[in-house]
């Protein structure tokens, strides 16, 4: 097939209906017809020689062809898109808006306090909020705007999203000062016989590390989980628990809670910490003047990091992204 025998309108319908599942979703959306989208699906149809949608009481459910077809398509009309609303100039210190950053409460911690100074002295008259990425459907507001960046380990962001990696991080044990721990090595044997915290962060990478810790027989008495890592200092400096911690996180939580961290006994894989953006908005000013802020003020190329940039990349000044669906 040909593009000029392809109607681009058809296009923005099919990546809709990938999104919405009901056509009159997407009829409200695009503000057309119910019939009007009907009638592009139908073209769809003769045009590709596959059904691509089958209606399901969950609604319009892709067929496997146009779960192919659908990351080339949606990556494609995001920079179009991009290329065609992209504005020249962005003025921080001038600057009226607002501005959401997806991140877990571990983000919050380590990021905010350094980011919300500097938005304060560059860009007084831009406010920030954060939401938490497993709280909402992050892919869609990415797409739609209302999220600006979202930060952290989110396999979940594939075909349409750029990433650049902030900086890699290994995991700490982490525990009171004067615990019976508190000293420069710890065993196998002795994190075993601890008793431990456990933070089940849903929607973060980090729940990998206790399947890890199974997978290897590592045992451990767990006495304590909790969802989130916001009370971890308030627990360990008032309990003898220990907890394995992002490095990063164990830094913030040391001296306000008078706390320790020892290096782990387990053969723990570091984690990349990474921005993702949708390319919709990957030649925005407003956006690339925020991602540069953050890659600024955080970003770190440790051992092993190596910097990529896709062929849809080139000319955008010295950022290292790829597309996400290539990670």
């Amino acid at each position: 097939m040909e593009l000029h025998q392809l109607d681009l309108n058809l296009l923005v319908v099919f990546n809709q209906l990938l999104i919405e599942r009901r056509v009159s979703k997407v009829a409200d959306t695009l503000g057309v017809s119910q019939p009007a989208v009907s009638n592009s699906l139908a073209k769809l149809r003769k045009l590709f020689g596959d059904d691509l949608f089958l209606r399901t009481p969950k609604g319009m459910e892709p067929t496997p062809f146009a779960d192919q077809l659908a990351e080339s398509v949606s990556y494609a009309l995001a920079m179009i898109h991009s290329g065609v609303n992209q504005r020249t100039t962005f003025e921080p210190s001038t600057a009226k808006r607002a501005i959401t950053i997806g991140m877990t409460d571990i983000g919050e911690i380590y990021f905010l306090p350094a980011l919300i100074e500097r938005l304060r002295c560059e860009a007084p008259g831009v406010t920030l909020s954060t939401m938490r990425n497993a709280a909402i459907n992050l892919r869609d507001e990415l797409e739609s705007g209302k999220v600006d960046l979202a930060i952290g380990l989110l396999p979940q962001l594939k075909a349409g999203f750029f990433q650049r990696r902030l900086f890699s991080q290994s995991y700490v044990c982490l525990m009171r000062q004067g615990h019976r721990l508190d000293k420069r090595r710890m065993s196998l044997a002795e994190f075993s016989t601890a008793e431990h915290l456990v933070v089940i962060s849903a929607g973060t990478g980090h729940g990998k590390v206790d399947e890890l810790l199974a997978r290897s027989g590592v045992e451990r008495t767990v006495r304590l989980t909790v969802p989130h890592y916001v009370g971890v200092g308030h627990i360990l400096r008032g309990s003898d628990l220990i907890a394995t911690v992002p490095k990063r996180l164990a830094d913030r939580l040391v001296e306000p809670f008078d706390l320790v961290q020892v290096p782990h006994p387990a053969k723990l894989p570091d984690v990349s910490i990474n921005v993702f953006w949708h390319a919709k908005y990957h030649r925005s000013p407003a956006n690339r003047w925020l991602r540069g802020v953050v890659f600024e003020l955080f970003g770190s190329e440790g051992p092993g990091a190596r910097k990529t940039r896709s062929p849809a990349a080139a000319g955008t000044s010295a950022e290292t992204v790829a597309p996400t669906s290539r990670a």
